[in-house]
């Protein structure tokens, strides 16, 4: 249970802040939405959600995210769909309101997080999304042999990925839920020199023989801290139709596929749970 809220009151909606298991969770309105609200912990942006436009991703990896739904499956089309990182549910809400009956599990550690979010910013009742408070790799355990369609990664503590979330052998229950044609895609943070987004491509490609990563040029030249989706399947990837999505954003992204992918590694080993560590903290002037 999180303590007492304490909302701020400004010029319109409350900015709440509360006490999560995870650290001082924030929900600030957004000043140009009525019913739109931006989810922080600790200071680091996790989630924006807009209740009257759940199909608006804000954050530019979120659209990243939101190009890999849009090609998993025919427009419209009901998908299966792991969430492993809750934050505030917007990439199933996002899910939930582009493909109609759909099924959807979302695993979130932070059961206070999930209450707060729940209160603050609920669900529609009418969307299949059923959310389990667990650790999220005990949580995939529990997904059915090739249950889903799409398995979506996004899992920080502190600003970095847990360390048992960046293995072979978490890859093999990621292969072991999918559906033959699934798709994984992770959210990958990491800096000058890149060390943990080349261990991750290698790790993923030790276990999926199709790859692509999208991403910010300047992050992929190792000039600045960022973000990276990673999408991996056993089959071809729609490499073309993400390209012309990422470059169609507000901010341009990039996509590496093939052997510049394979490049890009620079020989980086695949990693294991023995060798696994977290992803690098972001510098303290990312959230500035």
């Amino acid at each position: 249970m999180g303590k007492p809220r304490n909302t701020r009151r400004g010029s319109g909606a409350a900015h709440l802040v509360e006490a999560v298991d995870g650290g001082l969770a924030e929900l600030v309105p957004d000043r140009d939405r009525a019913r739109a609200w931006t989810l922080l912990i600790d200071g680091a942006p996790q989630s924006h959600v807009d209740l009257d436009d759940p199909a608006r991703l804000a954050f530019e990896y979120q659209r990243r995210f939101g190009h890999v739904v849009d090609l998993a499956a025919p427009a419209g089309k009901p998908v299966h769909a792991v969430h492993l990182g809750g934050g505030a549910f917007t990439l199933a809400r996002y899910v939930a309101a582009t493909r109609p009956r759909s099924t959807q599990q979302v695993v979130e550690r932070d059961a206070a997080l999930v209450q707060l979010v729940r209160r603050e910013l609920p669900l529609d009742p009418n969307a299949r999304i059923r959310v389990r408070c667990a650790d999220a790799r005990e949580g995939l355990r529990k997904v059915p042999d090739g249950w889903a369609d799409l398995i979506v990664a996004d899992v920080f503590s502190g600003a970095r990925t847990p360390a048992h979330l960046t293995s072979t052998e978490f890859l093999d229950e990621v292969r072991r839920a999918l559906r033959p044609g699934g798709r994984y895609a992770a959210n990958l943070a990491d800096g000058p020199p890149l060390a943990h987004l080349r261990g991750q491509i290698a790790t993923a490609a030790a276990r999926f023989p199709e790859l692509a990563l999208v991403a910010d040029p300047t992050v992929l030249r190792g000039k600045r801290f960022g973000n990276a989706v990673l999408v991996a399947s056993d089959a071809p990837l729609p490499v073309a139709e993400l390209t012309r999505k990422a470059a169609g954003d507000p901010h341009p992204g990039r996509v590496e596929h093939g052997r510049a992918l394979r490049d890009f590694t620079g020989g980086a080993a695949a990693v294991t749970d023995e060798a696994a560590v977290a992803s690098p903290a972001p510098p303290p002037s990312v959230f500035r």
